[in-house]
């Protein structure tokens, strides 16, 4: 069974604010084998094989203040992708709490090689409508992104960071942004655990162009978060979040998902065919 992971963070760790990467690294037993894929593409992509794993989405945002991720961030997530562009899809981000020019810069990580747009609003500190407001920089982004089909992925959820304002996790003002720009392809990542599951699913059977994304849920709590799974199987991305904080090991992540008790179609669905119809 193949398998694309949808959700993973390969990304410059020495970006990160001091008590960031200490919660990064608290407990794990794999972090020189982190540092190894960091610096080596290659040796990801072995790993990748060695895991049955065909594609992976290597997902990096620009958040200065909070974790210490800057723009830069997008050339570093581009430079490693573009080697291995059928492996590897590059997600960047342009800030729109801090950006000067969000037309100019998505045009900039376009060129540089990003395929897709990931936001993060308890990190980027912005509510996903506040364009509805004050907040001109993000319809401008959406309005870029719909044009060029740019896919948008969210960060619905809490977030344990220090400085995360968690109450932007909660997906439904991404309501709003389904509503108003139609055409625009959104993921809800984390599918709003472990608050916000019935909003995420209640979004994703609404909208057409809104997509499940299950990365950073322990496959053991899946079902108890979404026992209607099945219904959006076919809209429902799978993705592991590794190495984010409680995510141990990519295969161990995929090996507890297979064991639950779902169709082997769903199973085919979530682990591959949604990921692959989402980019054709």
């Amino acid at each position: 069974m193949k398998v694309i992971d949808c959700h993973v963070h390969i990304q410059p760790w020495n970006q990160l604010k001091p008590e960031v990467l200490a919660r990064m690294k608290n407990g794990r037993k794999d972090y020189e084998q982190i540092q190894k894929f960091i610096q080596s593409p290659e040796a990801f992509v072995e790993y990748l094989d060695s895991t049955g794993i065909t594609q992976a989405w290597v997902i990096n945002y620009d958040s200065p203040d909070l974790m210490g991720f800057t723009f830069e961030v997008n050339r570093f997530c581009a430079n490693y992708c573009k080697n291995h562009s059928q492996r590897l899809i590059p997600f960047g981000s342009v800030n729109p709490r801090t950006s000067k020019n969000v037309t100019e810069d998505l045009k900039k990580i376009m060129d540089w090689g990003i395929r897709g747009i990931k936001l993060h609003p308890p990190h980027q500190l912005f509510s996903p409508n506040d364009y509805l407001s004050s907040h001109r920089n993000l319809e401008e982004l959406y309005r870029f992104c719909e044009l060029k089909k740019l896919p948008v992925m969210f960060h619905t959820g809490t977030s344990i960071f220090p400085g995360a304002r968690s109450r932007y996790g909660n997906p439904i003002p991404i309501d709003d942004v389904a509503v108003d720009f139609p055409n625009l392809k959104i993921i809800l990542a984390h599918g709003g655990r472990p608050l916000w599951q019935q909003e995420a699913f209640f979004l994703v059977r609404r909208h057409p162009n809104v997509y499940l994304e299950i990365s950073g849920i322990p496959p053991a709590k899946l079902l108890e978060y979404f026992p209607r799974l099945e219904e959006v199987a076919s809209k429902t991305l799978f993705g592991t979040d590794w190495p984010g904080p409680g995510v141990a090991s990519i295969a161990k992540n995929i090996e507890d998902f297979k064991k639950l008790k779902l169709s082997d179609e769903t199973k085919e669905n979530i682990l591959h065919k949604a990921a692959e119809q989402f980019f054709s």
